[in-house]
C-alpha cells in the first residue's frame, strides 16, 4: 500500500469512528452545567467563542479511533469501545486546556485556546469538568470490565500528569553543562506525557471487550511507542511545521525555549554550533528564529527526531504484529499508525 492510499484508508478509519464515537461524546458534554457545557464544546471544536455550533467541528479523533479499533482487534463489536472512547478523548481535550495555560499558548487549531477565549479561571473549570466527565463516563459503562478500564484510565492520567510535571520542570534547566536535559530525560518525559495515554487509548478498548491480559498489555506497548513517534514528529511540526496546517506560528516551540528533540540532539551533537546556545537564549525575532531553526537542523537535531520517530514507529507495528487480532482491524490499526507518524498537521 503506497502512501496516499494508507493515509486515504486512515482518514477514511477515522471519519467511522468520530461517526460512531461522537454522538456518545456530545450526550456525554450535554449534562454538565449549560456554562461549561458551552466552553467544553468549544475546546471540543463543536462552538466558536460565543456559543454557536460549528459545522464539521471537532479534532481528528485519534484516540478514540485507537479504543474503537482496539475493541474490534480484540473480536467485540466497535460499539463495546465506545465508553473508552470518549473517556480518553476527554482526558485528552482536559490536557490541552491546562498544556494552554501553562505553556502561555493563544492559539490552537487555528482558533483562540480556551484561556484566552474565556479567561484563565474558566478555562481551569472546563477543564476539571472534562477530566470529571471522563471518569463518570467510564465507570458508569455496561460491563464487569469497566473498574479494569477505570485503572488504566487513571494509571495513564497519572503517567501523563508526572510527564507534564517533567516536562515543565525542563523550563528551568540550562541548554548545556551540568544539569542540562538530556535526550534520554526527554524520552521518559515524553512516554509518559503523551505515550501513556495513547498507550490507554490502544488497551481500552480491548480491556471493555474482555481481552486476555496479554493481548491488551501488548495494544498498551504499541500504542505507548505510537505516542513516542507522534511527539517526536508534533516536535518537528513546534519548529518547521507550516502555520496553514498546525494551526501554530513557525517556530513556535523556540519562542517559548521549549526543549524538544531537536533541540537536545542537536545540543548533543558534536558538531553543534557555539552560537546556537546564544541564540536559543535571545531568539525572539524573525531572523534569529529562522536561524535557529537553521542550525538545529545543521547539527542534525531535525533528522535525529525524524529517524527515532520512525525507530518508535516501527516498534509499535512489530508489537502489532506478534500480536493474535483480528486482521482487518490490525490493518487499520497500521494504516492509522502511518498516517500520525507521517503527518504534517
Amino acid at each position: 500500500m503506497n502512501m496516499r492510499t494508507a493515509n486515504g484508508a486512515a482518514a477514511d478509519t477515522l471519519s467511522r469512528c468520530r461517526e460512531l464515537v461522537w454522538p456518545a461524546l456530545r450526550a456525554a458534554v450535554a449534562t454538565l452545567d449549560p456554562r461549561l457545557e458551552a466552553m467544553s464544546g468549544f475546546t471540543l471544536g463543536w462552538r466558536d467563542a460565543g456559543g454557536a455550533f460549528v459545522p464539521d467541528g471537532g479534532g481528528k479523533g485519534l484516540r478514540p479511533a485507537l479504543a474503537v479499533l482496539g475493541a474490534r482487534a480484540a473480536g467485540a463489536p466497535p460499539e463495546t469501545g465506545v465508553p473508552g472512547a470518549v473517556a480518553v478523548e476527554l482526558v485528552h481535550v482536559f490536557s490541552l486546556v491546562h498544556d494552554d495555560i501553562m505553556d502561555g499558548d493563544e492559539r490552537r487549531r487555528h482558533r483562540p485556546t480556551a484561556w484566552k477565549a474565556y479567561g484563565v479561571g474558566p478555562a481551569l473549570l472546563t477543564g476539571d469538568a472534562l477530566l470529571a466527565l471522563a471518569l463518570e463516563t467510564l465507570a458508569s459503562s455496561p460491563g464487569d470490565e469497566r473498574a479494569e478500564a477505570s485503572r488504566l484510565l487513571c494509571g495513564a492520567l497519572m503517567e501523563l500528569v508526572g510527564g507534564q510535571a517533567a516536562d515543565v520542570s525542563f523550563e528551568t534547566r540550562p541548554w548545556t553543562g551540568t544539569g542540562a536535559v538530556t535526550v534520554e530525560e526527554y524520552r521518559d518525559m515524553a512516554v509518559r506525557k503523551t505515550g501513556a495515554l495513547l498507550g490507554c487509548s490502544a488497551a481500552i478498548g480491548a480491556v471493555l471487550a474482555g481481552a486476555p491480559a496479554a493481548v491488551a498489555g501488548g495494544l498498551a506497548e504499541a500504542g505507548r511507542h505510537l505516542g513516542l513517534a507522534f511527539q517526536m514528529v508534533d516536535d518537528v511540526l513546534g519548529i518547521w511545521g507550516d502555520p496553514d496546517v498546525t494551526g501554530k506560528p513557525v517556530h513556535s516551540d523556540l519562542r517559548r525555549r521549549k526543549k524538544t528533540l531537536p533541540v537536545l540532539a542537536a545540543l548533543a551533537a558534536p558538531v553543534a554550533d557555539a552560537r546556537l546556545v546564544d541564540l536559543l537564549d535571545r531568539a525572539r525575532d524573525e531572523d534569529d528564529l529562522r536561524r535557529t531553526a537553521e542550525l538545529i537542523a545543521a547539527a542534525g537535531g531535525r533528522d535525529a527526531a525524524e529517524d527515532l520517530a520512525r525507530r518508535h514507529l516501527d516498534t509499535a507495528l512489530a508489537t502489532l504484529a506478534g500480536l493474535d487480532l483480528d486482521a482487518a482491524a490490525t490493518a487499520e490499526l497500521v494504516a492509522l499508525a502511518e498516517f500520525l507518524a507521517d503527518r504534517s498537521s
